[in-house]
């Protein structure tokens, strides 16, 4: 037993990696870590919420029968459109005249500002908590979603500087997040509370989708304008409750019961939150675990971000449906990748729990599904001709399998450095989203003028192709061990190197100063 920085005790009984360690039960049912994860799981479902609203929203805003090319909005190669689903169609057009690839810009404004957050919250958030940066950076996101109707009546580059914004904004969410359930999550659970939390992804999905395409038809201020109203202001009420109620870690939390605070601080094997020692960057940057991570997550977000913005307008352009059913028709996906996510976090969990499996295996296997899975979906929906019910099948059963992904890299984080998750996560996260905002502007580009189904293959295979390869790299060079640059049983010594680096530093600094005085007399 030890005492970390903060006079508290933590146990630190022999586990030179996360593989070693024995579960501990906690018998106390729920507690306030569970009410942490259900209002993390809230704030991803807002967050991802604000981001996928505009891709149903800008269907109804453009005036697809003033572009320059007038079948842009339909394709016909599986035979006319209906004159009723027609006239239905044109009754869809909106107010502005925005060519496929400036709505490509558009829907990746948003990203842009995203990943540039995601690494100065990451290390600010290791520095001073997680907890505000969230809180506040979500509260900037839902207000400047109630001035994206403004912003767009204004001209389309004020439009995007409000995405752009909003992406500013929603740059704490997943390092902070991740940070988060770091300190509040024992090893033992974190499949299964990792998984609720980062399925808020999918659950605000499914709920922005088909309710945006319900307030684009039949919502006030014109319709489109309510999606961005109703969705900014749901998102303010929760970040003055997430401010107001949830706290930094168990041991600043006022509400938490003694037993929980024990069993949660008993369970980590050294401080996870802001009073750990400095960020073995070099370590890092060579580890690879930490790559394997790393391509897993790009070939993740260029995938799902080729689904999650372009979805509504395939539905559209090809399948024909209707803005209404558009929303609902795109969420089923996501649903799917919801109810599998969890279903597959309590088996990943009870994987680990058998003692059958070490979590390299796990997250191994379980990564596998979630990648692998969503690339042959692809592949098939990429084929299926003139079924839509099949392509709707086809999308909805690969994009569940991708729920894989949250008990797979998306914690292997946590495993391999629990202290400095937050971190890797702000790397991780932040190239990933510099891949992922390609997928909508490279959609945009082979679609432009002739949406058939033969482009649309191509938008599909390129996806696929992406998430084989990044799933293959991960098997081949992921870990669940803890790795040797996060123990915490160096650190006095890791102090000490660095304390006499930055001595001696100091002292060649105080000597060349003297030498350069001496030469000047």
């Amino acid at each position: 037993m030890v005492s970390n920085s903060r006079g508290n005790h933590v146990l630190v009984w022999e586990q030179p990696d996360l593989e070693d360690q024995r579960p501990k039960v906690y018998k106390g049912g729920l507690g306030t870590r569970h009410w942490v994860t259900f209002m993390l799981f809230l704030g991803m479902a807002n967050a991802y919420v604000m981001r996928t609203n505009m891709s149903v929203a800008i269907v109804a805003m453009v005036n697809h029968t003033a572009l320059p090319v007038s079948h842009e909005a339909m394709d016909t190669e599986c035979g006319d459109v209906s004159p009723n689903s027609t006239k239905e169609v044109l009754q869809q057009d909106g107010e502005f005249v925005w060519s496929s690839p400036l709505q490509g810009y558009i829907l990746s404004s948003f990203f842009y500002g995203y990943v540039i957050t995601q690494i100065p919250f990451g290390i600010l958030s290791k520095r001073y908590g997680a907890r505000l940066f969230l809180g506040v950076g979500m509260l900037i996101n839902s207000v400047f979603g109630l001035l994206v109707p403004v912003a767009a009546k204004a001209g389309y580059p004020w439009l995007i500087l409000v995405r752009f914004i909003q992406g500013l904004g929603e740059g704490p969410i997943v390092p902070c997040s991740h940070a988060m359930l770091a300190k509040w999550i024992p090893p033992n659970e974190r499949s299964r509370m990792g998984a609720a939390v980062y399925a808020g992804a999918q659950f605000g999905t499914v709920i922005s989708m088909p309710l945006s395409g319900l307030l684009s038809a039949y919502g006030f201020a014109g319709g489109w304008p309510s999606i961005f109203y109703v969705f900014g202001l749901i998102g303010t009420v929760w970040c003055i409750a997430f401010l107001l109620f949830v706290s930094e870690d168990p041991e600043q939390c006022p509400r938490i019961k003694e037993a929980e605070k024990k069993y949660i601080l008993n369970s980590l094997w050294g401080a996870a939150g802001s009073s750990s020692p400095p960020i073995p960057w070099k370590k890092i940057l060579m580890s690879m675990p930490f790559w394997a991570i790393m391509l897993a997550h790009m070939g993740q977000n260029y995938g799902y971000e080729t689904l999650m913005t372009e979805l509504p307008t395939f539905m559209r352009q090809v399948l024909h449906f209707s803005i209404k059913d558009n929303g609902f028709v795109s969420a089923l996906p996501y649903l799917c990748m919801w109810l599998f996510s969890m279903f597959i976090s309590v088996v990943a969990d009870w994987m680990l729990s058998s003692g059958r499996f070490n979590h390299t295996q796990v997250r191994k296997i379980i990564n596998s599904i979630g990648e692998y899975g969503p690339a042959i979906g692809l592949f098939i929906a990429a084929n299926t001709g003139c079924n839509p019910s099949a392509t709707v099948a086809i999308l909805a059963i690969g994009v569940g399998l991708n729920g894989g992904i949250y008990s797979g890299f998306k914690v292997n984080h946590l495993d391999i450095s629990p202290r400095f998750a937050g971190i890797l996560m702000a790397f991780t996260n932040c190239l990933a989203n510099l891949t992922g905002l390609l997928a909508p502007i490279i959609a945009g580009y082979i679609i432009d003028g002739n949406p058939s189904q033969a482009q649309w293959r191509i938008v599909f295979y390129i996806a696929g192709g992406v998430y084989i390869f990044c799933a293959t790299f991960y098997n081949l060079f992921s870990s669940g061990r803890r790795q040797d640059w996060d123990n915490p049983a160096d650190d006095d010594a890791n102090a000490k190197k660095a304390a006499e680096k930055k001595a001696r530093k100091l002292e060649r600094k105080n000597a060349s100063y003297e030498n350069t005085a001496e030469t000047a007399q």
